[in-house]
C-alpha cells in the first residue's frame, strides 16, 4: 500500500509541474467530503479538460466472484479504500455554450480507475487476501449545486487480489454525494 502512494505522490508532482505552466480555463483544484462513501477526496487539475483525483476512506462493499467464499445470500463488506482516477473531461465547452457551470469540474468524463480496499472491517463472508484491486475504464458524471457534489460513474473492470485470484465484472458503479471544501 506504501508503494502505490509512493507512485501516486511521484504522478501528482510531476503533473503539478507540467500544469503549472498551462493556464487553467475549466479544471479546478477540489477538496471534497463524500458521504454514500465516507472519505475525503482531492481532485487536482493537471489539464484544462483533465483531473487527477485521489479518495481515501471506508466503504461498503460486496464480493467479487472470484475472491470470496463462505458466504451465502446478501454479501457485504465494509472496508478501508483507496480510489485513485484520471478524468477526462469531454464536454466543458458544450456545457458553457448552453450558459450551464462548469464549477468545480462539473462536466461528463472518461477516465482510467484504480480502486482498491484494504482488510474488512466488518462483513460477512470470507475473502481469499486482505486486498483486493479493480482497474478499468469508466464513463461518468459530475455535477456541483453550489457546495453540494454529485458523482456517479460505470464501467468495466478487471479485479484482481494479492494471491493471483482475478477475473473481469461486466459493470462497476460508483455513486457519490458530498461537499467541496
Amino acid at each position: 500500500m506504501k508503494f502505490y502512494l509512493l507512485i501516486f505522490l511521484s504522478v501528482i508532482t510531476v503533473f503539478g509541474i507540467n500544469a503549472q505552466e498551462e493556464q487553467q480555463e475549466f479544471t479546478e483544484n477540489v477538496l471534497r467530503i463524500n458521504f454514500l462513501s465516507p472519505g475525503v477526496e482531492y481532485e487536482y487539475a493537471v489539464s484544462n479538460t483533465s483531473t487527477l483525483s485521489a479518495g481515501l476512506g471506508v466503504a461498503y462493499g460486496g464480493s467479487y466472484p472470484d475472491l470470496s467464499g463462505n458466504g451465502s445470500g446478501f454479501r457485504y463488506l465494509f472496508t478501508p479504500f483507496l480510489d485513485l482516477q484520471y478524468k477526462f473531461f469531454y464536454n466543458f465547452e458544450k456545457r458553457l455554450a448552453k450558459n450551464k457551470k462548469t464549477a468545480n469540474n462539473s462536466g461528463n468524463f472518461i477516465s482510467g480507475r484504480i480502486y482498491t480496499r484494504g482488510e474488512t472491517i466488518e462483513g460477512n463472508f470470507d475473502r481469499t487476501s486482505n486486498y483486493d484491486f479493480a482497474v478499468g475504464p469508466t464513463w461518468g458524471i459530475q455535477r456541483s449545486y453550489g457546495k453540494f457534489h454529485l458523482l456517479f460513474d460505470v464501467g468495466t473492470i478487471y479485479y484482481f487480489d494479492t494471491k493471483g485470484n482475478g477475473n473481469w465484472f461486466p459493470i462497476m458503479i460508483q455513486l457519490n454525494l458530498g461537499f467541496n471544501l
